[in-house]
């Protein structure tokens, strides 16, 4: 009898971000796809803890470090503390996980984020264990990171990347050989989960005729640009209405402009909801304002739960994802001209009935569990 292939995946995290979800969707695909894996996601400083019960749900194992929740207690926000957070992290770490590798011995480990400090035992000892790197959005490289890249990678099992366009960057790069480098769409679309979180109990009210925005309140994903692009949307439909979903440490300067310039009756910061489907399958559009995104979860999402897409133009997921008129509206990114412009067309969108949607859907279907159990399957095997 074959001995299933252990799996360990290495993903810490202080901030609610989309990867987590990802990472359990792996493992989970890989678990519920196939009998020939046996996937843990380690739980180094706690970070996983408020995901416990679906973890258990889904039978991942999930391997606790210590009982000290180091992760409740450092800073998440802000570039210096982020930092400060990073190096205590890395600090912690590097020798319990170089400890959990040499003794448990997985057949793989794949490293999401945080990834200098596997990377930097990968480049000093020799494991029995494969390795990979797993890029979850479009990697800043600095000198510290590419010089780190570049001599771990020399003894990496595979990189993988969330869109072409991150597959291509990282090529032109010359950090790892082109046979290492697999194109992995991250497994968003749970079809059970989605479906049942839909049709979930709401326990606000939510009205009718509005417009949904998602994601962390950064400077990445936009919103004081699209709440100031949404002033002079309401010039011309003073009836509009707008759903900002989530929390960051731009709370205080949006809800600012928001009261300052009388849009409390238009624009509304929801906060942060473990269940955004309920919202978002019944809005009238999703509008994504992003400066960067790779490939945006959100998009996805949308477009399978058969909602029209508005979208900025930037790299590297939406540019790649949604076709100008084709599955979505494209406008420029961070310019309020065009997309005033543009979002006349969008509003004109027909929900039920326009083509777009059919062709969105189509576009969804590349990120189900289903369709990243088969890759990652032939990825584990091929490289």
């Amino acid at each position: 009898m074959n001995l299933k292939k252990k799996i360990f995946y290495w993903s810490p995290f202080l901030v609610r971000i989309a990867t987590p979800r990802a990472v359990i969707n792996s493992a989970y695909s890989l678990i519920k796809f196939s009998e020939d894996y046996d996937c843990s996601i380690i739980n180094f400083f706690g970070e996983f803890d408020k995901y416990q019960n679906d973890i258990k749900q889904k039978k991942i194992k999930l391997i606790n470090h210590s009982k000290f929740r180091i992760s409740k207690i450092l800073p998440s926000e802000g570039k210096i503390q982020s930092r400060f957070s990073f190096l205590v992290m890395f600090c912690l770490g590097f020798f319990p996980l170089k400890k959990l590798i040499s003794e448990r011995k997985p057949d793989y480990i794949v490293i999401h984020l945080i990834t200098s400090l596997p990377l930097i035992l990968l480049m000093f000892f020799n494991f029995e264990t494969k390795f990979i790197l797993r890029i979850s959005g479009l990697p800043k490289l600095t000198f510290f990171r590419k010089f780190i890249w570049k001599k771990a990678l020399k003894k990496i099992h595979c990189v993988t990347c969330p869109t072409l366009k991150t597959q291509e960057y990282i090529l032109n790069q010359n950090l790892v050989s082109k046979d290492k480098i697999e194109l992995l769409y991250d497994p968003v679309i749970n079809v059970g989960e989605i479906q049942k979180k839909i049709n979930e109990k709401f326990s606000v009210p939510v009205q009718d005729d509005y417009y949904c925005a998602i994601g962390r309140l950064t400077k990445q994903k936009n919103f004081m640009f699209l709440c100031k692009a949404f002033k002079k949307v309401i010039n011309k439909y003073p009836n509009i209405r707008l759903l900002i979903i989530g929390e960051g440490e731009q709370k205080k300067i949006l809800t600012h402009y928001i009261k300052k310039n009388d849009l409390e009756k238009n624009i509304f910061l929801i906060g942060f909801l473990d269940n955004i489907f309920y919202i978002l399958s019944r809005s009238k559009g999703f509008i994504l304002s992003s400066l960067w995104e790779d490939p945006g979860f959100v998009i996805v999402e949308a477009a399978f739960c058969r909602v029209p897409i508005i979208s900025s133009d930037c790299d590297n997921g939406p540019k790649e994802l949604i076709k100008d008129n084709i599955n979505g509206i494209l406008f420029k990114s961070n310019n309020i001209e065009n997309f005033l412009i543009k979002f006349d067309e969008f509003i004109k969108l027909e929900k039920n009935s326009n083509k777009l949607l059919l062709n969105n859907l189509k576009m969804s279907k590349k990120f189900t569990l289903f369709n990243h159990h088969l890759n990652f399957k032939k990825t584990l095997i091929d490289v």
